[in-house]
């Protein structure tokens, strides 16, 4: 179980994604740097109690129209070898000290407990609280257990619209970067999908939006 520390973050995780956000093909370019807020998220838990996993929602307000971000990170306390191009930056933490911070699409601890919240081996946690599920967060799995063991983050690309990770016979993971609320009443699973991860946000507004964070495509042999 992750223990959640509320302590101070140096700099924070909005000013190293202020940085950051820009340089990636999927960001909505505003008329000048990023205005963030947090939105929301949920985080996982590391069996080895090693990374920290956590899926952040946040909302940039810079451009004409609000854009919301899906940006999964890990958190490490040293290093990830071989990882130089997806770190984030580094923060110096209250409790835990100096902590690497990577896109965690190139983390292979947070791709294998993707893969396990999507087959249900996993709750996903509440992003603020110690041992707490967020129920607001929703998977679903259809297929063979081959379809979700074989992704590497060294398969991670990134689109316009989002970053997708391969594995053999086809089988494709697709983390939706940039987050669209769903109609009132529409289902959330593309057609074709084979599974998905859902969750919600707070809008700038003070409602709460709902949409599909990840889905799950199996080829015709996975």
């Amino acid at each position: 179980m992750a223990v959640i520390h509320h302590t101070a973050l140096k700099p924070t995780k909005l000013e190293l994604l202020t940085s950051w956000l820009p340089s990636r093909p999927w960001y909505l370019a505003g008329a000048g740097d990023p205005d963030l807020a947090k939105a929301g998220g949920f985080r996982l838990d590391d069996p080895e109690g090693e990374v920290g996993i956590e899926f952040l929602v946040v909302t940039d307000s810079s451009g004409s129209l609000p854009a919301t971000y899906l940006v999964p990170l890990t958190y490490r306390g040293a290093p990830l070898d071989g990882a130089e191009h997806a770190l984030v930056g580094t923060m110096e933490h209250g409790v835990l000290g100096r902590r690497w911070a990577y896109d965690g699409c190139h983390d292979p601890v947070l791709v294998a407990q993707l893969s396990a919240l999507i087959k249900g081996r996993v709750q996903a946690q509440d992003q603020n609280t110690s041992d707490m599920p967020d129920p607001e967060v929703t998977r679903s799995f259809s297929g063979d257990d081959r379809a979700l063991m074989d992704f590497t983050t060294t398969s991670a690309a990134d689109d316009h619209a989002g970053t997708e990770l391969s594995a053999p016979h086809g089988t494709t993971l697709r983390l939706r970067r940039v987050l669209r609320s769903a109609p009132d009443n529409a289902p959330l699973l593309p057609p074709h999908a084979a599974g998905h991860v859902a969750g919600s946000w707070q809008m700038p507004a003070g409602t709460r939006a709902r949409g599909l964070f990840v889905v799950l495509h199996t080829g015709p042999t996975a």
